[in-house]
């Protein structure tokens, strides 16, 4: 690109960061400065700007770029990601939501902690929280890099490295001054954006091809290289019993992941009701659904416009499909058409990664201050406000997703998301699933089934070839890699449930009847909700 084209794209991302820091100055100046202000914005928000919150919030860069690369590149298979990721929301709507919002305060650990011992309980699941929340920054962070070095030169290592460190920045600034109130703000505003720049796409593909869905698949198929191979199941996830039995466990945790990630889950304390947060997610769900039906017509655009070859050569993980599809579609490198459509479609790229680390970094700044502060703090020293911890936290936080952000530059961010989802249903689903539903679930079974769920989701990933032993992999010059899994969901996730019964069972501790009746009767009414 020239550099009039790469300065036009620059100023396009530069008016986002403005404004949504102007949002966050806004906000700073009226705020209260309560906890409930902080990590929930006061509850203020009605279903329809919390549903266009929770779509801006779990629409990332893994759906933009990543789900329309991995349809690009490898067709029918690339389609598991969007199902995947739609499906999920109907466990939240029918088993979390609802209740989820009735039972708690702030985190995840708070609907646990209502019928439990409090202190070992906020420490398993803050830690588990924060751990999900860091490798789902790592996947926003690729996405970012890969954009910017795509617009300043390709395959710019420096554009990258500083586009990441400027990432980090800036989510910890939105996070640290504004809170749940202007993250809340900057999601919608992304989510629109992000909806506009999607259909506007959506219909140049379909008017490039006369309407004719067909023919972009068959365009999109002879294109590939692999025939009708390309519209059938098998490309990435046949062959041998690995890859299908990989395709079974990204299915597993993408459909139970949703349910555990701890920046959604916060997202239902933000509305007043049970029931504005049951409204919230059919919100979310059709503004997901029509979004995800749309990348099924980008992925294979790519595929047929651009090609699988050009979108391989621009970044091998296919992150960059998207923005070389508007390129094309507005006209072709060089042009102003193209290049306008190119920096319009990465600007609104750029901002579903901010809004999207934004809320990450909330909500596990929360559990850090919320859960493990508030547990592990001695009695007689020197308590600071939650709320100036998370502030802190979140620097801490930012500065740990910069440095893997930079390691994992060269993996595709859907499948980063993939192990993200993976380790929420691996430690966080069964013991919420758990402490709603059994009666009989203890202190030591919650403890037991996040950490049964967390350490072998953890050494898994730690130990498949993701890490070492393959052309991919992090560390593709040595090979410690023993667990044969991409994604460690088929083994983890019933690990996680498994070890929540053992512990429960062969726990001293008995059940506390009285406060299960109590978290019931709340959980199905709202009666004593805050």
């Amino acid at each position: 690109m020239s550099s009039d084209h790469q300065t036009l794209a620059l100023l396009l991302f530069s008016a986002f960061i403005a404004v949504t820091l102007a949002i966050t100055t806004w906000v700073s100046r009226n705020r209260r400065g309560s906890a409930e202000e902080f990590y929930a914005g006061g509850r203020l928000f009605s279903p329809m700007e919390n549903g266009f919150a929770i779509a801006g919030d779990y629409m990332s860069a893994a759906s933009f770029l990543g789900i329309s690369g991995l349809i690009a590149l490898f067709g029918y298979d690339g389609l598991l990601y969007s199902v995947g990721f739609l499906v999920a929301w109907l466990v939240v709507l029918l088993l979390v939501a609802e209740l989820v919002r009735n039972c708690g305060r702030f985190t995840l650990a708070d609907v646990v902690a209502a019928r439990m011992t409090e202190r070992p309980v906020r420490i398993a699941a803050g830690t588990s929280a924060v751990t999900v929340s860091v490798l789902y920054l790592v996947a926003q962070m690729v996405g970012a890099g890969s954009l910017v070095a795509l617009l300043l030169g390709g395959t710019s290592e420096a554009a990258r490295t500083w586009t990441v460190v400027g990432v980090g920045a800036l989510m910890v600034i939105y996070v640290s001054f504004g809170g749940m109130r202007a993250t809340t703000w900057i999601q919608i505003v992304k989510a629109v954006l992000l909806m506009g720049g999607a259909i506007a796409l959506t219909v140049l593909v379909l008017v490039r091809f006369h309407g004719d869905f067909n023919q972009l698949l068959v365009s999109a198929a002879d294109r590939s290289g692999h025939g009708k191979d390309f519209l059938a199941p098998g490309l990435k996830y046949g062959g041998d019993w690995t890859a299908r039995f990989d395709f079974i466990s990204l299915g597993l945790a993408l459909v139970l992941g949703t349910a555990g990630l701890p920046h959604i889950l916060s997202r239902f304390y933000t509305v007043p009701t049970a029931r504005a947060a049951r409204r919230s997610v059919v919100w979310a769900i059709g503004l997901i659904g029509s979004f995800y039906l749309m990348t099924i017509v980008l992925g294979f655009g790519a595929a047929s416009v651009v090609g699988p070859d050009e979108v391989r050569a621009s970044n091998a993980a296919g992150n960059t499909a998207v923005p070389l599809l508007a390129l094309d579609l507005g006209g072709g490198p060089g042009s102003t058409g193209g290049t306008v459509l190119f920096a319009v479609v990465s600007a609104i790229a750029f901002a579903t990664i901010l809004a999207v680390v934004a809320g990450i970094t909330l909500a596990s700044s929360a559990s850090v201050a919320h859960d493990l502060y508030a547990s592990l703090r001695r009695r007689h020293a020197k308590q600071h406000s939650e709320v100036a911890v998370a502030r802190a936290a979140a620097v801490g936080i930012g500065a740990a997703a910069i440095g893997l952000g930079l390691l994992a530059q060269d993996l595709n961010v859907a499948f980063l998301v993939g192990l993200a989802f993976a380790v929420a249903a691996s430690a966080n689903l069964p013991v919420l699933l758990y402490s709603l539903f059994w009666r009989g679930f203890t202190t030591g079974g919650a403890v037991w089934s996040v950490y049964g769920g967390l350490v072998p989701a953890v050494l898994l990933v730690l130990f498949s070839p993701v890490v070492s032993g393959s052309p991919d992999a992090l560390f593709p010059g040595v090979d410690f890699h023993v667990f044969p899994l991409q994604n460690p969901g088929l083994v983890s996730i019933p690990l996680g449930f498994l070890a929540g019964w053992i512990g429960t069972v062969t726990s001293h501790e008995l059940p506390d009847e009285a406060k299960h009746a109590e978290t019931e009767v709340r959980s199905l009414t709202g009666a004593g909700a805050v």
